[in-house]
């Protein structure tokens, strides 16, 4: 009887251990099918990473700059909805005068940015003053976008208001 319960413990043991083996190959290849989207809009957008450069500081068009800022922006009240997600690509493609298409891509490439920045707070004033040093009179969209995910937020958290103050130091206002 010991060993009939020993040899199920081990039957057993074998199975979580390959479920979790399993598990792991899923994640592994979910990482590398983001990695390629990421990869693909960037192609699309022809963004080129400068080598000894921090990634923002390759940033040459003001819309993946707003993209970025947009994005760091709506999660520093909590973690984005698909409506909030839905409502930047909008807004994206509407004042910075991109199709709808290039604005997901424009998010796409703008969260890793804000990824490569170690998270929304750090991003918020690399990718400010990056967007003064490419366009200063860049603040009109960027404002209409902060603005538009701010009301899809239901109002500004207070870490978002600390934010807007940075913006405006970095944009010299």
């Amino acid at each position: 009887m010991p060993f009939i319960i020993a040899f199920l413990g081990l039957v057993m043991a074998a199975g979580v251990w390959a479920w979790r083996i399993r598990a792991a190959a899923q994640v592994s290849r979910d990482l590398a099918e983001m990695a390629g989207d990421v990869v693909a809009a960037a192609r699309r957008l022809g963004f080129n990473r400068r080598l000894n450069l921090h990634p923002v500081e390759s940033v040459d068009e003001p819309a993946l700059a707003i993209a970025g800022l947009g994005i760091a922006f709506l999660e520093l009240s909590s973690l984005p909805t698909a409506e909030q997600q839905r409502v930047l690509t909008d807004s994206i493609a509407r004042n910075c005068h991109e199709t709808q298409t290039r604005a997901e891509e424009l998010m796409i490439v703008g969260r890793w940015l804000v990824s490569e920045c170690k998270g929304a707070q750090t991003a918020i004033p690399r990718l400010t003053k990056r967007l003064y040093q490419l366009d200063k009179a860049g603040f009109q969209p960027l404002l209409a976008v902060l603005n538009d995910v701010g009301q899809a937020g239901g109002g500004l958290s207070p870490r978002q208001r600390d934010a807007l103050e940075e913006i405006s130091r970095g944009m010299k206002l």
